[in-house]
């Protein structure tokens, strides 16, 4: 089971935790994957940036917001004999990354992997905290740092787990555990290489964790605790009356997340399809709902299950102005500058024609994807072969996600109806050979509009 930074909140947010593990594990092995207490990542990451620009104050002010959250966080949830040792703890863990923010000032910059072993202390305070509280409801419980668990490859900040070392390392460290009736309380996010260099697993980190380990324990299901009821229909800040979803295919789920819904990352599904591990995604808020099932099929009618949408990106349009320049070569070098970048490419769509082609991204890659395309392509644009580069960050992306609409006659035809009766233009188009996401990127203004007209459109309300 993987608790979330919401999960993690608080003292009583911990206690809600511990309950769940506590009822689950009266009847199987459980380990647990915890994320930083909420907004605790950002803060370390502020300090580390108020470092590199040597702001001592700051520094200093930011370190005890940290060092106070997290006693008092001890002191509402540990009994009082525990408290001590636990506060001792703390002030450790907090003062290894002192030491890291005092180099990072002393340096001037923010080294990848100094940044990597420094924002994993959130996740070691929270792992610290809830063993405790488990320990001290007379549940055995281990706080495990991953980085004994996970091995990965040395890219610092979005590292990929080596799957055979890391079933080595559960099997040494948390199988043995596991046996002895102790729970492992995993810290989420980071893992370290194979000669152990700290590192972390990017964005969706802490699901990605548990989704590593459930693989290489053999788990018998995943449950991942958020503050959602479950996978939707739709945002229900745009679609008040989006539903939840009973149960999804791993292939939709990847493909509502990579396309902006707040769910699972796709990374954290792919550890789990080999072994057909099934996923529950549910809400540590509201116990009583169901949740969400994740699994290799479902039993669902023929059409669109959901639609998701994303506001914070950009799209980018290359073009060759001589028509002699070979626009496949320059489309593969303009992918291959994206990839050295680590941006994904939510949308590409091209004109064999005019031999320009344009591709989404999002707002946060932008930047570094236009410093790798201008470099990439600093001859042609200096000597004209290449026309600007445009970008246009007015706009929008919706996609329209369901396994059932392989084959079905006329469905992108009523999407873009409905789309154009609610006045809102459509900008470009995509859509994959396996017919499971239409992806349609239209102006930022008309977005929400967008959305509310497919999801009545598809009729997902109350799925």
């Amino acid at each position: 089971m993987k608790f979330g930074g919401t999960s993690m909140g608080s003292a009583g947010r911990m206690r809600v935790a511990g309950n769940i593990c506590a009822g689950q594990s009266a009847g199987r092995p459980v380990a647990i994957v915890v994320s930083a207490m909420s907004k605790v990542t950002d803060l370390l990451l502020d300090t580390l940036r108020k470092a590199e620009s040597g702001e001592q104050a700051a520094i200093e002010t930011n370190l005890k917001q940290l060092e106070e959250r997290h006693l008092e966080t001890s002191r509402e949830l540990l009994p009082r004999e525990m408290q001590d040792n636990a506060e001792a703890e703390i002030q450790s863990i907090i003062a290894e990354f002192r030491r890291i923010a005092q180099g990072v000032s002393m340096l001037g910059e923010r080294p990848p992997r100094a940044v990597d072993e420094a924002i994993a202390v959130g996740e070691r305070l929270s792992a610290l905290l809830m063993a405790g509280h488990l320990e001290a409801s007379g549940i055995p419980a281990r706080a495990v740092n991953a980085s004994q668990v996970i091995v990965t490859d040395s890219v610092f900040g979005n590292a990929t787990p080596l799957m055979g070392p890391t079933k080595d390392r559960a099997v040494a460290v948390l199988q043995p555990l596991l046996d002895k009736g102790v729970m492992p309380v995993v810290t989420g996010f980071n893992g370290a290489t194979a000669d152990g260099r700290p590192t972390t697993l990017g964005r969706g980190g802490s699901d990605f964790s548990a989704s590593i380990l459930a693989a290489v324990l053999d788990a018998a299901e995943l449950w991942i605790w958020t503050d959602v009821d479950g996978i939707m229909t739709a945002d229900p800040r745009l679609v008040p009356a989006a539903a939840v979803l009973p149960q999804v295919t791993y292939a939709e789920a990847a493909e509502l997340a990579y396309n902006g819904a707040k769910v699972l990352h796709p990374r954290t599904l792919a550890p789990l399809v080999e072994k057909g591990i099934p996923v529950w995604s549910k809400n540590s808020l509201h116990l009583e709902a169901p949740g969400t099932r994740i699994s290799p099929t479902v039993d669902a009618p023929n059409g669109p299950r959901a639609v998701t949408s994303m506001g914070s990106v950009a799209l980018v349009s290359v073009e060759p102005a001589d028509p002699e320049l070979n626009s496949v070569l320059v489309m593969s070098r303009a992918l291959g500058a994206l990839a050295a970048a680590d941006a994904e490419v939510l949308v590409l769509t091209s004109s064999s024609y005019r031999q320009s082609f344009c591709f989404l991204v999002r707002a946060d890659e932008l930047p570094r994807s236009l410093e790798r395309l201008e470099s990439a392509f600093a001859l042609e644009l200096a000597h004209g072969y290449l026309k600007p580069v445009e970008v246009d960050e007015n706009v929008g992306l919706l996609a329209i996600v369901g396994e059932g609409m392989r084959g079905i006659r006329g469905i992108a035809g009523r999407i873009f109806t409905a789309i154009s009766q609610a006045n809102v233009n459509i900008i470009a188009i995509a859509q994959g050979s396996s017919e499971l996401t239409i992806a349609i990127v239209v102006r930022r203004d008309g977005l929400e509009k967008a959305v509310r007209a497919v999801h009545d459109e598809c009729g997902l309300a109350g799925t």
